[in-house]
């Protein structure tokens, strides 16, 4: 079985107006976000092998507040084709990524990771599926279960969403 987590970067500042939209870094908020989220990752043992990240300046901060939660070792790989990109080039990547690797999470942005999400999630409690149909919010963390062996196989419904959790959970 493989395991693959979806999160979306945390909440982003807009206070400088000329700034393009990919170099935006956290806002209060967002830092907030992830103080909540280094909690959800130790008390849900949230253990990636392989993180891929947008090289949106949100993104990879996201990733530096959350990393300490991780205690497990595993590799970074940061890449420019995962900014905004669609749930269909998401799902590319994610078939390309090695067979022996048990666990990956996905650190990117909407649209994409959300259709991404409600794409390949096929099974689940139906109150969590229907929340994710509605929202994908920022800070938002999905664990899905995959019960292939190679992530090639991995397509729609084929998953089952394990948790959906969002920082208002931590509330």
């Amino acid at each position: 079985m493989k395991t693959l987590y979806l999160l979306r970067h945390a909440k982003s500042s807009w206070d400088e107006p000329g700034l393009a939209d990919f170099d935006r870094s956290l806002s209060g908020r967002g830092k907030r976000a992830c103080r909540a989220l280094v909690e959800a990752i130790s008390r849900f043992g949230v253990a990636p092998e392989l993180i891929l990240c947008s090289s949106a300046t949100r993104t990879q901060e996201t990733f530096k507040r959350i990393a300490p939660a991780f205690t497990n070792k595993y590799t970074l790989s940061v890449e420019r084709q995962l900014y905004l990109a669609s749930a269909r080039k998401l799902l590319g990547r994610l078939r390309r990524v090695p067979d022996d690797t048990p666990s990956a999470m996905l650190i990117g942005h909407n649209p994409g990771l959300q259709g991404l999400a409600q794409s390949l999630a096929g099974r689940g409690d139906r109150a969590m599926l229907d929340r994710l149909a509605v929202k994908f919010p920022t800070a938002a963390l999905a664990e899905l279960n995959f019960s292939g062996t190679k992530w090639r196989a991995l397509d729609a419904g084929t998953a089952e969403l394990v948790r959906l959790w969002t920082p208002r959970d931590a509330e």
